[in-house]
């Protein structure tokens, strides 16, 4: 019997977003032989988010959870995580910007490797940005690989699968509530030896960055290099280092 699958929603004020991309969604999940599930988790939303979302949930495979102040994606994508049922289970940015259609791909790469992420920078992805994001984009990457040590050409793209014990794995010991938790959870996967696939993305992205975002997912980012490389909270709190070490590869 195939894996079934959970896809992990996170949503803030994406009313006007919200139904377009749960019906993308679905429409290419309906393609998988695959049993599934939508979980949108309304990060506290101020607008009519959770409405929206749950007027399609009248559909058996849709599920809207959430709380009433927002906590940030990372916090939203942990709490959602209790709530799936799925032998593996997709992270999806809820806003249209990244499109589903290579679902399929990441869910089939899984039977070789614990995660499957999505790149901006795989030859094969097609990226629609304002010119300033992309710079702030390689230069954040850029960063992290000096800081962290990842190697991974990407770590913010809003499309990854992870085989569910993986993830239960990683999170764990995930901490960070905001944007930069992608970074922590790479960290993490990391430290565990887990085999990570990087694979294209299809993402248009309409969207500046706020100077305020960009100084939080800084200060995140020094955060995760402190309990990395000053404290070494995420070694002393590994449950196991069981796994073989095998390079990230780009297919």
């Amino acid at each position: 019997m195939p894996p079934t699958v959970s896809v992990i929603m996170p949503a803030f004020n994406e009313q006007l977003r919200i139904a377009d991309t749960i019906r993308a969604a679905q429409s290419n999940l309906e393609r998988l032989p695959n049993a599934y599930e939508i979980i949108v988790i309304d990060d506290g939303s101020t607008d009519g988010t959770r409405n929206e979302a749950t007027r399609l949930a009248s559909n058996p495979h849709v599920k809207v959870v959430g709380y009433d102040r927002n906590r940030g994606k990372g916090f939203a994508f942990k709490f959602g995580a209790k709530y799936a049922t799925g032998d593996i289970v997709v992270l999806m940015d809820s806003d249209t910007d990244v499109k589903p259609d290579l679902i399929q791909r990441y869910v089939t790469m899984l039977r070789r490797f614990d995660l499957a992420i999505g790149s901006k920078r795989h030859p094969e992805s097609k990226v629609t940005a304002p010119v300033l994001r992309k710079f702030l984009s390689h230069a954040f990457n850029a960063l992290v690989m000096l800081l962290t040590g990842i190697r991974v050409s990407d770590t913010q793209s809003g499309f990854k699968a992870f085989k569910r014990d993986a993830l239960r794995k990683i999170t764990s010991l995930v901490s960070v509530k905001q944007y930069a938790f992608d970074v922590e959870m790479l960290t993490i996967a990391s430290l565990f030896k887990m085999k990570i696939v990087e694979l294209p993305v299809e993402i248009e992205l309409k969207r500046q960055f706020t100077f305020g975002k960009t100084i939080r997912m800084f200060v995140d980012l020094l955060g995760i290099t402190y309990r990395l490389r000053i404290i070494h909270w995420y070694q002393r709190n590994l449950e196991s280092l069981h796994a073989t070490y095998n390079p990230i590869i780009k297919l």
